[in-house]
């Protein structure tokens, strides 16, 4: 295989410390592959050759391009003594080494989802989004440990700093009562060993003579830390990486890591991969243009090695559906041309948007797999309060309903109040026959449950939120758990879109139905289909390509996401828009709507910021 100039610089440097910026499809796996072939025969010993990844997959996939290399090769039948692994890998073996951990030394899943349920008990957090709370406290103790923060400056997004440093020492303690470490342990402990015992980092780092990182953006404070004590004193640590394309900040991933990398290792030396193999000369420009806007980032000139110049199609529609038909009748028109399905993607910012996109597939029977585990909407809280008020408008008197919509909004009901296995409103009166201004409420409650009856799912809906109260409930749900009421209010909106073709509650809790089997269908179809388009998070569709994409919904809010407030968030939006466009090969299509949820939707500025002198649109 013959090699570009700056592939060939790269495959062939030598010792001390390389940053390799590598553009989107420019090869660089098969620059770290020819890199660690050409050491071994130089004469390097394989196993003191260390590649690390970011996933397991990652791995398996460079080891076997790797020995499939080396297979041609005469020079060292060895060459399996090259270790190929991730982070948590690489860092779990030398501590298995120190303190002979094994398996058993993981703490298992469903004994960190105890752990975090009895903590919602013990506090009283009311929480609606069980699964969704314990997912940011993980997030947020992941965050500590691999930052090294101090835990007392660490300020909670998910609930009251005082509680959450109780809570990190009460799973610490766990963690020692257990005998157990999780995965961000195996970061923390691994950097205590190394920097407390300098025989055993001498070891390290004897054995790891050559270090290259695939993906190096992703690194973590942690992560970087102990690198960089395994690869003194030589330095010899080749680190292959995009900051263009460092889209996990939420998870501690930083582009000023790789950005300051020079001021680290001041005699590092720079190489640029500089051509794309993916994508067509107009997606590569496109992109450009875009990414430009960052101010912190690597200037870089990246060419593209086709010669086709498909313009990038950019189109507005009046709204979603129009949106979701047009990409139906576009995937089969590809696919009459002779494009397979699984060669086509959509991608979208968050994983709720495609709901409606799913819909319209399934009306035109067009196969699909998703990358992502689609929630559904209406198994969300406000999904079930939703129902429920109207199963209650229709007549069911179940005293759990009730109990659970009692307080929203708020009417002051005491659950004490519900002493009857079915409700009944008279009996609530009562229990409440000395409080007027309480009947005032009960009787109001009564009287929106008559009036919910008589209307469309959809009215029905507007009338919950804004007649009974229930978005004022919202708003207070999402300053105690201090969320943006934008997002609970989104997954209301699309509730609300979902119901308006209904002109009846029981065609809608039928579709509901059929749509909760389908979901389920699908999900066990993702694991036996290879063949369909696939539907992805912008996040998810990191690292892989298709012959034609579709990004829909570039709408200001949507992408950039309302909840990128400051400079740094923008910009990691502008890397996610920038990688999202670049999974294209040949023909890439950008879509927006002039309305959202009956609100007016402006296109989104990374739209503009591509349009900007773009001959080739």
């Amino acid at each position: 295989m013959k090699y570009n100039n700056s592939q060939t610089a790269a495959i062939e440097q030598g010792q001390g410390p390389t940053l390799v910026l590598a553009g989107p499809g420019s090869g660089k796996t098969a620059v770290i592959t020819q890199r660690t072939k050409l050491l071994i025969e130089k004469g390097v010993n394989p196993r003191k050759i260390l590649v690390v990844t970011f996933s397991k997959a990652a791995a398996v996939e460079m080891k076997e391009r790797f020995h499939a290399l080396m297979k041609e090769s005469q020079v060292s039948s060895s060459y399996g003594a090259v270790q190929f692994g991730t982070f948590h890998a690489i860092f779990f073996s030398i501590l298995k080494h120190a303190y002979h951990y094994n398996v058993n030394s993981i703490i298992r899943e469903d004994e960190k989802m105890q752990f975090y349920r009895d903590m919602i008990k013990e506090y009283s957090f009311e929480t609606e989004d069980e699964g969704e709370f314990i997912s940011e406290l993980e997030n947020e103790i992941s965050l500590v440990k691999g930052e090294m923060m101090d835990i007392s400056h660490y300020y909670s997004k998910s609930c009251s700093e005082e509680i959450f440093r109780e809570i990190y020492a009460k799973y610490q303690t766990m963690l020692q009562s257990k005998r157990k470490i999780d995965f961000d342990d195996m970061l923390v402990y691994c950097y205590e060993l190394l920097t407390q015992r300098q025989d055993i980092l001498a070891m390290w780092q004897a054995q790891f003579e050559y270090i290259m990182i695939d993906e190096f953006q992703d690194i973590n404070k942690i992560q970087y830390a102990i690198i960089k004590l395994l690869a003194l004193p030589e330095n010899n640590l080749f680190i292959v990486g995009d900051d263009d394309q460092s889209i996990y900040r939420f998870r501690g991933a930083k582009p000023e890591i790789m950005l300051n990398f020079q001021k680290d290792y001041p005699n590092a030396k720079q190489i640029l991969l500089n051509i794309n193999y993916r994508c067509n000369t107009s997606i590569v420009a496109g992109a450009a243009r875009v990414i430009r806007h960052n101010e912190k980032r690597f200037s870089k000139d990246i060419k593209a090695s086709q010669k086709k110049e498909n313009p990038i199609i950019i189109k507005e529609f009046p709204g979603a559906k129009e949106e979701n038909q047009r990409i139906a009748w576009e995937i089969l028109d590809y696919q009459e041309k002779g494009v397979p399905l699984n060669e086509m993607a959509v991608l979208f910012r968050t994983n709720t948007q495609p709901r409606m996109l799913i819909e319209t597939l399934m009306q035109y029977n067009i196969p699909f797999r998703m990358k992502d585990a689609m929630p559904n909407i209406y198994e969300h809280f406000i999904g079930r309060d939703i129902i429920n008020y109207i199963r209650t408008a229709l007549g069911n008197r179940e005293r759990k309903l009730f109990m659970q919509l009692a307080n929203r909004p708020k009417r002051y009901i005491s659950r004490d109040a519900f002493t009857y296995p079915e409700f009944n409103f008279e009996q609530l009166r009562i229990f409440y026959e000395d409080k007027n201004w309480m009947l005032d409420r009960i009787d109001q409650w009564e009287s929106d449950l008559k009036w919910l009856k008589k209307i469309t799912p959809y009215a029905a809906i507007t009338y919950i939120r804004k007649g009974i109260g229930y978005n004022d409930f919202l708003e207070e749900y999402a300053d105690y758990r201090r969320i943006k009421s934008e997002d609970l209010c989104e997954i209301i909106d699309e509730i609300q879109e979902a119901a308006k073709p209904f002109e009846t509650f029981d065609e809608w809790f039928e579709h509901i139905e059929k749509y909760g089997e389908a979901l389920k269908e699908q999900a066990k179809k993702n694991n036996e289909n290879k063949e369909g388009v696939v539907l992805s998070t912008m996040h998810s569709a990191k690292g892989l390509e298709y012959q034609n994409v579709f990004i829909i919904d570039a709408n200001e809010t949507v992408t950039p996401h309302h909840k990128a407030t400051i400079p740094a968030d923008l910009e990691e939006e502008r890397r996610m828009f920038y990688v999202a466009m670049t999974r294209a090969k040949v023909n890439l299509h950008i879509y927006y709507t002039k309305e959202r949820f009956n609100k007016e939707m402006e296109v989104s500025r990374f739209v503009k910021e591509l349009m900007e002198g773009g001959d080739s649109l």
